[in-house]
């Protein structure tokens, strides 16, 4: 159910050391922000990856148990190696191997789930288990990046496909725009699979790049944005687009840095109580 790469033992260290403080932590610290919680409180993360933000979450509830699961066996590793450096902490990780509608019901007061890369129908159905495993009044919290992110990358792969007459390629990318999650979408998403007061966030970022190899290279963007940008575009080989994109950001921006930006949201859903 859940798309995330497997991780390997190298990009799962990389991915903690780079990837969460650069990148990861502008989601992070909007879901905290949006947090519900009392002094008690039973939070599953879905698509957990290295463990960010669990501590962080754990810290800001008096009696927390959390429960990450992730495909990545090399992420989880490293996850319980951060919380087990935290003795008191509850934090239990797991090989995420079923459909969380398998799992029982209403076992949970919080689920979330920090920049899930899949497809619409994937989404729904993440949205739809998180919802399955929430207790009555449970709050689940959602972090990704909304419609507009990464512009300046999509209006490279349009100029490459002009340039290049791809007619195929360009309407890929046109859909891709048009149908990226929106405040008012995702809101709809939510809402459909029986959530009610859905709240959305956004907040405006932007990630600097020095160069186009700097951005081609750059861990954020192999662990992070090219996979966001294949769910987005299916089965349309990405080389020849990202060697322009690359050339692209060279020639544009050769007196500065290429500041990609990003549409953080977060969105809040409660169950019906």
């Amino acid at each position: 159910m859940f798309q995330a790469d497997k991780l390997t033992p190298a990009d799962a260290a990389i991915f903690e050391t780079f990837v969460v403080p650069r990148y990861l932590s502008f989601y992070g610290e909007l879901l905290l922000e949006m947090l519900l919680a009392g002094d008690e409180a039973r939070i599953l993360h879905v698509g957990c990856r290295t463990g960010y933000p669990d501590l962080k979450l754990y810290e800001r509830v008096d009696q927390a148990e959390i429960i990450g699961l992730d495909p990545s066996l090399p992420a989880l590793e490293l996850a319980r190696n951060k919380a087990a450096a935290r003795r008191d902490a509850t934090i239990e990780y797991r090989i995420l191997e079923s459909e969380l509608t398998e799992l029982d019901p209403e076992q949970f007061t919080h689920t979330i789930a920090l920049h899930p890369i899949m497809t619409a129908d994937k989404r729904l159905a993440l949205f739809g288990g998180m919802r399955h495993l929430l207790c009555p009044g449970g709050q689940a919290l959602i972090a990704m990046p909304l419609r507009g992110s990464f512009q300046e990358v999509a209006d490279l792969l349009r100029e490459y496909a002009l340039k290049f007459d791809d007619t195929e390629f360009s309407k890929a990318v046109e859909f891709a725009l048009a149908t990226r999650p929106s405040i008012e979408s995702l809101s709809e998403e939510l809402e459909g699979v029986g959530f009610e007061d859905v709240d959305v966030e956004i907040r405006h970022a932007f990630l600097p790049f020095d160069s186009g190899r700097a951005f081609v290279e750059d861990p954020v963007t192999r662990l992070q944005i090219l996979p966001e940008l294949r769910t987005w575009l299916g089965e349309h080989d990405l080389k020849r687009p990202l060697e322009y994109v690359r050339d692209a950001i060279d020639k544009y921006w050769s007196e500065g840095k290429l500041e990609l930006s990003v549409n953080v949201g977060c969105a809040s859903a409660r169950v019906p109580g």
